[in-house]
C-alpha cells in the first residue's frame, strides 16, 4: 500500500534538472516531522513548506500495489502530453524513502519512466534509482552518502556545506532559504558559490514563474 498526497505535471524547478517536463509523485508523511502547523515547533526541519499531509491531492490516494501507482503516474503523463519519450517522474514527499521501494521502481521503469527520488538522506535508497537528490536537514542523521544531486537549503546554522562536501555526490547546490530574509539568504549563498566554486547556486524558479 502506498499513500499519496498528489500527482501531478510540471516542470521540475529546481537543481540540475531545472526546466524539466516531469510527473512529480507526493508521498505522504515524513521523519522530520508531522506536517501539521500545531507540531512545527517540534520539527527537525523548521523551514518545509510542503503540504505532505494526508492523501487529498490532485491524482493522490492509497494505491495497493506498485502496478496501480505506476498506472496512475502514466495517466498524469498521458493526459497532459502527446510524446512517449523522456519520461521522467520525480517521487517527492515528505520523505519518499518511507515508501519508495524497488517494486514501485520496476513498476514505473516498466511505464517508460526515468526515475528521481529526492530525499532527506535519513534512509537507505532501494536500487534502481536513476536520480538521487539529496536535500540533508539540520540535526537529521545522513545515511545517504553517495547520489546524483546534493541541494542544500542555505543558510541552516547546523547543516553548513562544508559538512557535505566530501561525499560522493556529482552536483552540489546551495538554494537559498526561502521566507522573510530570501533576499539575504540569495546574497549569501552568491557569496559562498563564488568563494567555493564547488557549489552551483539553485533557485526555485517554480515559485519565480508561478508554476506549482
Amino acid at each position: 500500500m502506498y499513500s499519496i498526497k498528489e500527482i501531478y505535471y510540471t516542470l521540475q524547478g529546481e537543481g540540475a534538472h531545472t526546466g524539466r517536463p516531469a510527473v512529480f509523485l507526493r508521498f505522504a508523511g515524513c521523519n522530520l516531522w508531522t506536517g501539521r502547523e500545531e507540531d512545527r515547533h517540534k520539527a527537525v526541519c523548521q523551514f518545509c513548506d510542503t503540504d505532505f499531509v494526508g492523501t487529498d491531492g490532485p491524482g493522490g490516494g492509497r494505491f495497493p500495489d506498485a502496478e496501480s501507482l505506476a498506472l496512475a503516474v502514466n495517466q498524469v503523463w498521458s493526459d497532459h502530453t502527446e510524446a512517449d519519450d523522456n519520461r521522467y517522474v520525480v517521487c517527492t514527499g515528505g520523505e519518499p524513502l518511507l515508501q519508495l521501494d524497488k517494486a514501485a521502481i520496476d513498476s514505473l521503469h516498466a511505464e517508460g519512466f526515468l526515475v528521481a527520488v529526492e530525499t532527506n538522506g535519513t534512509q537507505d535508497p532501494p536500487p534502481g534509482l536513476d536520480w538521487i537528490c539529496m536535500s540533508p536537514k539540520a540535526l537529521a542523521p545522513v545515511k545517504l552518502m553517495k547520489g546524483n544531486e546534493l541541494k542544500l537549503v542555505f543558510p541552516q546554522e547546523q547543516a553548513m556545506p562544508d559538512q557535505f562536501e566530501n561525499m560522493e555526490f556529482d552536483h552540489y547546490f546551495l538554494q537559498p532559504m526561502d521566507g522573510p530574509e530570501l533576499e539575504e539568504n540569495t546574497a549569501a549563498a552568491i557569496a559562498y558559490c563564488l568563494r567555493f566554486p564547488k557549489w552551483k547556486l539553485s533557485v526555485q524558479t517554480h515559485k519565480v514563474i508561478g508554476v506549482a
